[in-house]
C-alpha cells in the first residue's frame, strides 16, 4: 500500500497543478487586445515558475508563432551550450609568395573565420602586424576566401527583406564582412546646407550631399531621403550621392551597405595600407587559400561570452545569424550537408531533442527572427530558456537580456511597474508580430519564465498588451 500511495502522489500533484493553469489572458491584458481591434486568438504566452514545470499561464502554448527578435535567444543559448563561453573565431592572413627587400610578390589570402564583428580596427590590426614584419609594398593580389560557410556568398541574388534593403539590420552574413559593410554618415545640417562625415576611409569613394533643407522635425530626418546613388566612372572612382530633403538644424547619424562587399574591403585596405606607408599593386578578388599557404598573421576574436551581449541587447540580426551559420560549422562531419544553413538548422533542432524539448513546428531561417518563414511555440522558446536556467553558462546567458527600464530596447518601458530593474527580457518586432521572452522576478522574489507572442496584421498595436502581462507576472498576481 505504501508503495502504491507513493507512486500516484506526484501524478495527482501534477494533475492538480495543470488544472490550476490559467488557460485565459488577465482581463487587462485582454482588454488591451480589444481596445486595439485585436482578437484574443492573435495572442499566445505561457508563465512558468523557476524551478518547476507547471504553467502558471498557459494560452494557445504549443501552436507556432512568428517571433520576430526574440528567436535570438534559442540561437544565443544553443551557441553558448555547444561552443562554450570561450569559444573564438580566427582571421587569417597567409601568403604563398616571398617577402624580399620589403616587398611580398605572390598572393596574399584573407581567409575568414567567420567573426560576427570583425571591425575595421580588427583589419586595421592585421595589416599592421604585416606592416611590422617589414613588409612595406604588395604586388599581390588579395585573395578573399570565403569557404567557412555555404554558399560563400549568400547576398547575391537575395531578394530584399524589405523596403529598406541597403539599412545594416538587413546584411547578409558570409564568413568575412567587414563592419557589416556599412558605411557610417554623419549628416548635420544648419539653414543653408547639409554637411557629410562618413567612416570609413575608402580609397576612390567621394561623396556627394545633393541634400535640400527643409522645415521639418528631425525625428522625421529620412521620410524625404531617397536612396543614395551609386556611380562607378571608368577611371575606378566611385561617387555616392546623397538624394532628398534633409530637416533645418538637425544632426544624426546611419549606416548603409551601399557598396558591393569586396569592393568595400578593397577601398578599405588601399586607404589603411597607404596610410601606414605601404604601396599595393594588385587587386582584391574571390578564391580558396592554397593548401601550402603559410600563415602571416592570426586574429582572434572576442569570446562568445562577450558577443551574446551585443546579439541580445542591441538585437544585432546580422552577428545572430552568424553565429547560427557558426553552428552549423561544428556538425559532424558525417551526415553534414553542402549548405551551412542545413547544419544549423540541424544544430539547432539536435540540442532541442537531446534537451527533451518537441521539434514539432519549429522552423529556422536564419537564426535572428529576420524572417517571414521563421516559426517556434511559446512552449519550446519558454522549455528552452528553463533549460538554460540551469546551465553552467546562464549568468553569461542572462547577462545579455535588456533589462527592463534600464537598458536596451525595454528602457523606456515598464518604468512604473514592479518588472522595472528586476525582469530580463528579450523584444521581438516584425510588421506583423511583437514579442517578449524572458525572465521575470515578482514581488514576493519567486522568478518566472514569460514568453508571449503577438501574430497580427496589426501586431504593433498589441505591445502595450505584452507590458501588462510582464506587470501582472511582476505584480505577483
Amino acid at each position: 500500500m505504501m508503495k502504491q500511495k507513493f507512486f500516484w502522489l506526484p501524478l495527482l500533484l501534477l494533475a492538480t497543478s495543470a488544472v490550476r493553469a490559467q488557460t485565459i489572458l488577465p482581463e487587462n491584458v485582454s482588454a488591451i487586445l480589444r481596445n486595439a481591434g485585436l482578437a484574443e486568438t492573435s495572442l499566445s504566452a505561457l508563465v512558468l515558475p523557476i524551478p518547476g514545470d507547471a504553467p502558471r499561464l498557459a494560452v494557445l502554448e504549443e501552436r507556432a508563432m512568428a517571433p520576430a527578435s526574440t528567436m535570438k535567444l534559442a540561437t544565443t543559448l544553443v551557441a553558448l551550450e555547444e561552443l562554450g563561453p570561450t569559444f573564438r573565431w580566427h582571421t587569417e592572413l597567409l601568403s604563398v609568395g616571398r617577402i624580399d627587400a620589403a616587398t611580398l610578390r605572390g598572393t596574399l589570402y584573407l581567409r575568414g573565420g567567420g567573426e560576427p564583428n570583425l571591425n575595421w580596427d580588427g583589419l586595421r590590426a592585421m595589416f599592421r602586424s604585416l606592416r611590422a614584419q617589414g613588409v612595406a609594398r604588395l604586388e599581390a593580389d588579395i585573395v578573399l576566401d570565403r569557404s567557412l560557410f555555404l554558399p560563400m556568398r549568400p547576398d547575391i541574388g537575395a531578394p530584399d527583406f524589405d523596403e529598406s534593403p541597403k539599412a545594416y539590420y538587413n546584411v547578409i552574413p558570409d564568413a568575412l564582412v567587414l563592419n557589416g559593410n556599412v558605411i557610417e554618415f554623419s549628416l548635420e545640417s544648419n539653414d543653408q546646407k547639409t554637411s557629410v562625415r562618413t567612416q570609413p576611409p575608402l580609397a576612390g569613394v567621394v561623396f556627394d550631399a545633393d541634400l535640400t533643407v527643409k522645415d521639418a522635425s528631425c525625428d522625421a530626418w529620412d521620410d524625404d531621403w531617397d536612396p543614395p546613388l551609386v556611380k562607378h566612372a571608368n577611371d575606378g572612382i566611385v561617387t555616392v550621392v546623397l538624394r532628398g530633403a534633409f530637416p533645418r538644424d538637425c544632426k544624426t547619424k546611419t549606416r548603409l551597405s551601399l557598396l558591393d562587399r569586396n569592393l568595400y574591403i578593397e577601398r578599405f585596405l588601399r586607404a589603411f595600407w597607404q596610410e601606414l606607408g605601404g604601396t599595393w599593386k594588385g587587386r582584391v578578388k574571390d578564391g580558396l587559400t592554397q593548401r601550402d599557404a603559410q600563415l602571416l598573421v592570426e586574429r582572434n576574436s572576442e569570446t562568445l561570452a562577450d558577443l551574446v551581449r551585443p546579439v541580445n541587447k542591441a538585437s544585432d540580426n546580422l552577428m545572430a545569424r552568424t553565429l547560427y551559420l557558426t553552428l552549423g560549422t561544428q556538425l559532424p562531419k558525417e551526415g553534414r550537408s553542402d549548405s551551412t544553413f542545413v547544419n544549423a538548422n540541424a544544430s539547432i533542432r539536435n540540442w532541442f531533442n537531446k534537451n527533451g524539448i518537441a521539434t514539432d513546428g519549429l522552423v529556422m531561417d536564419n537564426g535572428s527572427g529576420l524572417s517571414r518563414l521563421e516559426r517556434i511555440s511559446a512552449r519550446q522558446l519558454a522549455s528552452a530558456l528553463q533549460v538554460a536556467a540551469r546551465s553552467n553558462w546562464f549568468a553569461e546567458f542572462a547577462s545579455s537580456f535588456p533589462i527592463v527600464a534600464i537598458d536596451g530596447a525595454m528602457r523606456k518601458r515598464l518604468r512604473e511597474s514592479p518588472a522595472a530593474g528586476r525582469a530580463r527580457i528579450k523584444t521581438g518586432t516584425l510588421r506583423d508580430s511583437v514579442a517578449v521572452a524572458g525572465y521575470v522576478r515578482d514581488v514576493r522574489n519567486q522568478d518566472w519564465v514569460v514568453v508571449a507572442f503577438i501574430n497580427d496584421p496589426e501586431a504593433r498595436k498589441g505591445r502595450p498588451a505584452l507590458d501588462a502581462l510582464i506587470d501582472w507576472v511582476a505584480s505577483g498576481k
